[in-house]
């Protein structure tokens, strides 16, 4: 590209040239290569500086977790946004998603124009071609995927630009595959399609009804809901305490519904003050506000055509209410600073754990929203309702731990016996931490009883049975877990080690129990 002035405009034009010395110098830094991180940082920059190509992002597939990390991007735009490395694509999710599940480069004339476009970065100017190209490995496999936005807009120079772009992702996908670690080099096709076809949704690993683990009455009946409600645009209201899995309800819906492959985009009511939620949820213009310096769309604009999701729901302001209210009405809205009425098409799935009919009752929620809201109900039931499910719950979550922990786990009869004793105030949530926490103690991979560790805040229905030698019957079982240990420790003198021979424990699992239950030793 040449830079020249048009009218007091500054203009870039692509120039044969200026390509060539761009690749010599990308060519230049990958020999050179030491550190993927670096050196995928290393090729952004000159694509900046010498391509023009503005807010280059490299992102790589993660085998493991299926999904897409960022992995590089332009050093100015990383200090921006410190937290990148925590943003994550879904194949099929986005732009960047969508270039990953269908190996093919993606070019768009004016990024706005594209309803797949989420803008989690929120650097791009909106007005501003953009390009997305995929690292493909030598068996064909996409792995990854390189995006950049060129500085300026001519639409009949984009076939050039992409084919440069897609000649630099083809040299970065060799150093890559070289370098990178076995979780990001190219996995199986058949798994990306499956996690992004619409169609494959039903049985994907993430979204399927798979994830639904049980058996009772109340889960079959739960879930024979969601498959009915799945395939219509029904407004739903999942309801349920915290820790049920009200936002797993949510996706399964939408990744079973004719949107699946459109977006779903989440929103929690709760996480921001009034002041913010009308341009988080409604957009705005350029100059709206202070600080304000770009147009930027809301989440009903990100999810238009596919579905979104308000969690916490009981939990919004009257103002938040009002507004919500006149978009299930009437299906439009504006942004904040336009004028401009935006006609949009969005499945609501709304969620809470309060009783919205006290709260109608209290006059804290808008009883005419709550009808809008509460066409298809969905109650999920608390665990401890369904307790006949705890032991596949159980299995089906330390098999989760374990894939995430890559290592054998299992788990005891026994401390399945003794998790089935608990009221589970937490529910599914808890159970999984409680699982989580034992396995990291669990030195041989062996769930069992002795390294189960309650809330002790919530204490189980029925105290476990901590067998003792007939001379130690001064232990009382009817004691909680807590006042067990303190007595054991009392009766061995405070010594940590004779302590966990009296409970049948190591002096390591004695030890983690005194710091997590807040017992003070005292000085001897």
């Amino acid at each position: 590209m040449t830079q020249r002035t048009e009218s007091g405009n500054t203009v870039w034009r692509f120039d044969l040239s200026q390509q060539f010395t761009a690749m010599q110098r990308i060519s230049v830094v990958l020999s050179r290569a030491t550190e993927v991180d670096q050196t995928l940082q290393q090729v952004l920059c000159v694509l900046h500086n010498d391509a023009f190509l503005q807010h280059g992002m490299i992102c790589l597939y993660d085998s493991q977790q299926a999904i897409l990390t960022i992995e590089a991007l332009q050093e100015a735009d990383q200090q921006l946004i410190p937290g990148s490395s925590q943003i994550r694509y879904r194949p099929g999710e986005g732009l960047v998603g969508t270039v990953l599940s269908q190996g093919q480069s993606l070019v768009l004339a004016r990024v706005a124009d594209d309803q797949r476009f989420l803008d989690r970065l929120g650097l791009y100017d909106y007005n501003l071609p953009f390009i997305a190209v995929p690292l493909i490995g030598p068996d064909a496999q996409t792995f990854g995927v390189l995006t950049a936005q060129p500085m300026a807009r001519y639409e009949e120079r984009l076939p050039a630009c992409t084919r440069f772009l897609e000649t630099v992702a083809n040299l970065v996908a060799q150093t890559v595959r070289l370098m990178a670690p076995p979780a990001v080099r190219p996995s199986p096709r058949a798994a990306i399609a499956q996690a992004a076809s619409p169609k494959s949704c039903g049985t994907s690993r993430t979204f399927g009804f798979e994830n639904m683990v049980g058996n009772s009455p109340a889960m079959r009946q739960t879930m024979e809901i969601i498959r009915q409600v799945s395939r219509w645009d029904t407004t739903v209201l999942v309801r349920g305490e915290s820790g049920t899995g009200k936002e797993l309800i949510a996706n399964a819906i939408h990744h079973n519904s004719p949107r699946a492959g459109a977006p779903f985009v989440k929103f929690n009511c709760a996480a921001l003050p009034d002041t913010l939620l009308e341009s988080e949820l409604f957009g705005h213009e350029k100059g709206a506000f202070t600080g304000a310096v770009r147009q930027r769309k809301g989440r009903f604009e990100l999810a238009d055509g596919g579905t979104l999701f308000l969690d916490e729901i009981g939990e919004s302001s009257a103002s938040f209410q009002a507004k919500l209210l006149r978009i299930l009405q009437e299906g439009e809205m504006e942004r904040v600073g336009g004028d401009e009425t935006l006609q949009i098409n969005v499945r609501i799935i709304a969620a809470t754990n309060r009783n919205l009919e006290d709260e109608v009752r209290l006059g804290h929620f808008r009883e005419d929203l709550y009808y809008r809201l509460n066409v298809m109900p969905i109650a999920l039931p608390p665990l401890r309702e369904r307790q006949e499910d705890i032991a596949e719950l159980a299995h089906f979550l330390v098999r989760k731990i374990a894939h995430n922990q890559s290592r054998t786990l299992r788990i005891s009869e026994g401390a399945i016996r003794l998790l089935m004793s608990y009221n589970w105030p937490g529910n599914v949530r808890e159970l999984e931490n409680c699982l989580e926490r034992s396995a990291v103690m669990s030195e041989n991979g062996l769930i069992d009883r002795d390294v189960i560790l309650f809330n002790h805040r919530d204490q189980p229905a029925k105290p476990p049975v901590i067998s003792v030698s007939h001379d130690d019957n001064w232990l009382d079982n009817n004691l909680d877990e807590r006042q067990r240990l303190i007595a054991a420790l009392e009766k061995a003198g405070w010594v940590q080690a004779k302590a966990a021979r009296l409970l049948g424990m190591t002096p390591r699992q004695v030890a983690y129990r005194i710091q997590t239950m807040d017992i003070t030793l005292p000085r001897l």
